[in-house]
């Protein structure tokens, strides 16, 4: 069975645009990559737990304190891998700085024996439309999409 996950993609107004908050992944598969590299923050639903409580927790451990607010459902999509997320969106300001992830160990380099720790999420940014769509895990797209069609209304 696939697993299922639920993130969180916080948006804003700027200039006539709206702007999303993408987050890069930490860790050294990531350290190089940019382009199709950075996500929402999202995590495994815990058992017991909704959707949008998982959404809300896994932001506040990947990114930092949630911005209070209703969230609005964007419906869900499966990444490569097989997952399933179910995503929200909530329409709040956060500054990139505040970031505070939490970290995940690992063997590295591989085989070395020697465990090394690393921020899950290592930087976060506010992109334009087209900037998001270069930028996120083109399994990921349809989150943007569907933002887009729930703001043009």
């Amino acid at each position: 069975m696939p697993q299922h996950s639920a993130g969180l993609l916080l948006y804003r107004r700027r200039d006539g645009e709206t702007q999303v908050l993408l987050a890069h992944f930490g860790g050294p598969y990531w350290a190089k990559k940019d382009e199709g590299a950075w996500a929402i923050p999202k995590g495994l639903i815990e058992e017991g737990e909704s959707a949008e409580q998982t959404a809300r927790r896994e932001f506040a451990e990947e990114v930092g304190p949630v911005p209070d607010g209703p969230l609005l459902a964007l419906g869900d999509v499966r990444q490569k891998g097989g997952k399933l997320v179910t995503a929200f969106a909530l329409e709040a300001d956060f500054d990139p700085e505040a970031l505070a992830s939490t970290s995940f160990a690992i063997e590295w380099p591989p085989r070395s024996g020697q465990m090394q720790s690393f921020p899950e999420v290592d930087r976060v940014a506010w992109f334009g439309p087209a900037e998001a769509q270069a930028k996120i895990l083109p399994s990921q797209r349809p989150i943007l999409d569907a933002l887009a069609a729930l703001i043009a209304g």
